[in-house]
């Protein structure tokens, strides 16, 4: 058995400095009666060792709850006289972890309150906190999380760098981390050139730098570490390049699309090559595109496009149709149309309606007359076309492959395409030879007729060191951006009423 003393020492066990004298139970809450202990106590300015009590008074405490109960504890407190001369005259006593000054609750539970507001802040923070019986407003959660001490900031060997939206397309931040050990170590407001040369300037001794394509980072990186290694990121390197490819597709589409359902020829088709023809005679008699612009009533970023293009073939692209309810019943359409070609469309609704289907007479009829009947295979859209490209071979269905192979063999440009997609993707795993990988691809790549990979590569050759020291070395962005991921959580949960100083403490104590 377990006496009451042992029983209250074990539940009041936080409170073992005090001399428990009384416990009240008064329903919603439990009140504790304490004194602090007899004895001699330092005087917190000269040292000196003093028992003589001047008076008393009563401090009045919250603690943890216990059964779901509000705990309040009521302290008597000496206030001791100082034996030194000419030092102060009175002081109160104070116990480290049980009573600090001017707190109105115990260390653990101020303790307990910020881990909670850590995660959930204001609002969210104080609804789960009345759950637990602890009683406050939304305010004072507030003060207690911008109260906790933040991480002393150090200076990291690899730095990780990477903004994020405060306000998307208006106001950005920049979030600082190590690179290595994905610890947080700052976050700066705003994304200039300016505000991280500033920060790099006041913390130096970083070596290496990953950062993504920024030039504004770029250029602080130069200014303020100029023998710092800066390392671009793979994964906006592959991102970029993924880009480059699917434009690249598109503009092939008439080419490849070939092995696929035939392409429509409808009004806008019509209409492109018209346009096509006379964008290339009036250059063809020496016209500016300005002013081809103004003589076709066409924006000048248009009539660049339609120069740009050899053939006006290159312009039409495979149709993208979205899957239907109609695509269930394919096989029933197709046979029954080889059976009686002259079958009319009403019968073939009839009959799929009693097979289940749930559309309308229109849809079915716009379905045949595209000619998704008699195809061997659905359209396929420019953007599955790239996806199956950037694709590891390795991870590809056999139906995907057959369908990769069908569509790149119908086209010259495909075919070197997905060899420069698979050089592409074996340099981007680290290695130390990968830089002449790399300008061997490049100038492969520049070989080929593939205007949009030509303007990736400019972009690489403008950040040539960095791209270099991202295929080779093992670092990367990475953990910038799962910070960002996690500081779109907390922003969600503040809902926009809170300031940049708030935001910035959650983030560095997440």
């Amino acid at each position: 058995m377990i006496g009451v003393d042992e029983l209250v020492h074990a539940v009041f066990s936080g409170l073992s400095p005090l001399v428990v004298e009384d416990i009240t139970d008064e329903g919603g809450q439990i009140r504790v009666r304490a004194r602090t202990p007899n004895g001699s106590i330092a005087c917190p300015s000269c040292g000196a060792e003093t028992a003589r009590v001047h008076g008393y008074h009563e401090r009045s405490l919250a603690d943890v709850p216990v059964d779901a109960r509000r705990v309040l504890v009521v302290v008597r407190i000496r206030r001791l006289v100082c034996p030194t001369r000419g030092c102060r005259q009175t002081f109160r006593e104070q116990l480290p972890g049980v009573l600090e000054r001017y707190q109105r609750r115990t260390p653990r539970l101020a303790s307990q309150i910020g881990s909670v507001v850590r995660e959930l802040a204001g609002r969210a923070g104080i609804r789960v906190l009345s759950a637990l019986a602890v009683r406050l407003s939304r305010h004072t959660a507030l003060r207690l999380l911008l109260r906790l001490p933040l991480p002393q900031p150090r200076v990291p060997r690899v730095l990780g760098v990477d903004d994020f939206a405060l306000r998307r397309r208006h106001r950005y931040a920049t979030v600082l981390i190590d690179a290595e050990t994905r610890e947080r170590i700052d976050v700066l407001p705003g994304r200039t050139a300016d505000t991280l040369d500033a920060w790099l300037r006041a913390h130096p001794g970083v070596q290496i730098v990953c950062r993504d394509g920024s030039g504004a980072y770029a250029e602080a990186i130069r200014r303020a570490l100029p023998h710092a290694i800066q390392v671009a990121d793979r994964w906006h390197l592959w991102h970029n390049f993924g880009e480059a490819v699917l434009k690249e597709v598109a503009a092939h589409s008439a080419c490849w699309a070939k092995a696929g359902p035939p392409l429509q020829d409808g009004k806008r088709a019509q209409t492109t090559r018209e346009r096509w023809h006379q964008i290339h005679d009036l250059l063809g008699k020496g016209v500016g595109l300005l002013e081809c612009a103004r003589r076709l009533n066409l924006a000048l970023n248009t009539v660049k496009r339609y120069a740009r293009v050899p053939e006006p073939m290159r312009l039409q692209r495979a149709p993208q149709y979205r899957p239907t309810l109609v695509d269930p019943y394919r096989d029933h359409l197709r046979r029954r149309r080889a059976e009686d070609p002259a079958v009319p469309v009403p019968h073939l609704f009839n009959e799929i309606k009693a097979l289940g289907y749930p559309g309308s007479f229109n849809l079915l009829y716009r379905y045949i007359t595209q000619g998704r009947v008699e195809a061997d295979r659905l359209p396929t859209s420019p953007r599955r076309l790239a996806r199956l490209l950037l694709t590891r071979p390795d991870n590809l269905e056999d139906e995907h492959r057959r369908l990769l192979n069908d569509l790149t063999a119908a086209c010259p440009e495909m075919i070197d395409l997905a060899g420069l997609v698979r050089g592409f993707a074996h340099v981007l795993r680290p290695h130390e030879g990968n830089a002449d990988h790399l300008d061997a691809w490049i100038t492969t790549a520049r070989a080929a007729d593939l205007p949009h990979l030509h303007a990736f590569i400019r972009g690489v050759d403008q950040d040539r060191e960095a791209v270099y020291a991202a295929f080779t070395l093992p670092f990367h962005n990475g953990g910038a951006e799962g910070v960002n991921t996690k500081t779109k959580r907390i922003m969600r949960q503040m809902h926009g009423r809170a300031g940049f100083t708030l935001l910035r403490h959650r983030i560095l104590l997440a």
